[in-house]
């Protein structure tokens, strides 16, 4: 109740931002016949994109001022809040009609996780979402679900791209990992939702710095994007936010494969190469997946490999038998409780919980000597760590809450 009135103290205050003029012509045109941005991506339709201008004024209250990204479904924005007085991103999705169920799926976990309780510290660890409405597009009949958060910088794979090793260091993993448990425990037990998604592009530093959008506001006013009309209609080339004076905490995104917690679920979820066994197998699931998941994708930027690929050298792809090969040559074959609740476990294991393809195992490998990057009772904890979210059987991983007060993350952290 305080905070919803005291964020409206500007606006009846009047000290609302005026709109700015983004009228300069000297903007490099790209030819008609290049395709570019969004134009690019597969099954690209044009009429399904709302035709965003820099310099428009979205529901009276937000000004577009550049362009942040694209994707196959959604166009990102910087704008200004003119009536509160701040910077925010807006994510613009293709029509409604385009998007089905999937636009009220993820409004549905925004307003879960905006009813969760304000005192858990993991709460500012999820982002936040400060406003949601529909735009009409060109045709009457089309929406566009808008969706306003607070701006954030770059991703962790960004920030690992920046390391010539494409690794971590032992203390920025550990510093992500804490933040990431705490985003976990507040979804888990806060709000009932399963992320379903994790991976280090989700995962992305903020910015308390205003005087980069300040930067970016100016180069757009001075020297404007490059852009091409087409059918009136204008595309836009993205522009990166300057590097801040002051990064902002990590926190975790994208919610469009986030499910509800407290029930069992039976959908095929998660990057291939970090599904985990009970996905695999069709063992109703819940909010353990997650930490599977994260388990996978730690080594992905610790040690600068997969710990499962997938690559089933008969179909030269992706296959679930060969994942599965993968596991059992970590951890050992799965416990038969585990193949008695799965719908799908026929498929690759015999009755006596034999593997069917068992020519794809080879010799076992176990994670000691798959770990290059610590020696000694550093790398010992390191693998306790790894192991506690790396079980065949869910029930068996650590929690969230529980991976916090771990031992090898409160060590490096010099806690």
């Amino acid at each position: 109740m305080l905070s919803s009135l005291l964020r409206s103290f500007p606006r009846r205050l009047g000290r609302t931002w005026k709109p700015l003029d983004f009228s300069n012509p000297s903007y490099a045109r790209i030819p008609v016949t290049q395709k570019i941005e969004e134009e690019t991506m597969p099954g690209y339709v044009a009429s399904r994109y709302y035709p965003a201008r820099i310099g428009e004024v979205i529901k009276s209250q937000y000004q577009i001022v550049g362009k942040l990204g694209f994707g196959a479904s959604s166009t990102v924005w910087l704008a200004r809040d003119l009536d509160y007085r701040r910077y925010v991103t807006l994510k613009i999705f293709i029509t409604s009609t385009s998007m089905g169920q999937q636009l009220d799926d993820e409004l549905q976990m925004y307003q879960r996780i905006e009813k969760g309780s304000t005192s858990h510290p993991g709460r500012s660890a999820v982002r936040s979402l400060l406003d949601s409405f529909d735009i009409d597009g060109v045709s009457l009949q089309d929406k566009h679900r808008c969706l306003v958060h607070p701006p954030l910088w770059e991703s962790v794979l960004a920030f690992l791209h920046r390391n010539p090793v494409r690794r971590l260091p032992p203390p920025v993993l550990a510093f992500i990992l804490k933040r990431l448990f705490l985003a976990l425990d507040y979804l888990h037990t806060e709000c009932q939702i399963i992320h379903a998604d994790i991976k280090v592009d989700n995962i992305i530093f903020g910015i308390a710095d205003d005087s980069v959008f300040d930067d970016f506001i100016e180069n757009e006013l001075q020297t404007p994007c490059p852009r091409k009309e087409v059918d009136g209609r204008v595309i836009y080339i993205s522009q990166d936010l300057r590097k801040p004076r002051e990064w902002g905490a990590l926190v975790l995104c994208d919610f469009g494969s986030a499910m509800p917690g407290g029930i069992e679920h039976l959908e095929d979820i998660q990057p291939n190469i970090y599904r985990a066994p009970e996905v695999i197998l069709e063992v109703p699931w819940t909010c353990s997946v997650d930490i599977w998941n994260v388990g996978c994708m730690i080594w992905n930027i610790f040690e600068g490999e997969s710990l499962f690929t997938g690559h089933d050298p008969g179909y030269q792809a992706y296959r679930s038998r060969a994942h599965l090969a993968e596991i059992i040559r970590l951890l050992g074959p799965p416990p038969p409780s585990l193949l008695g609740r799965g719908k799908l476990s026929h498929k690759f294991f015999s009755n006596e919980g034999d593997f069917c393809a068992k020519s794809l195992i080879g010799k076992p490998v176990p994670l000691e000597q798959r770990s290059t990057t610590l020696e000694g009772e550093d790398k010992a904890g390191f693998l306790r760590l790894v192991r506690k979210m790396l079980q065949w059987e869910p029930a068996k991983r650590s929690s969230a809450k529980e991976l916090q007060q771990d031992e090898w993350i409160r060590k490096t952290l010099g806690e």
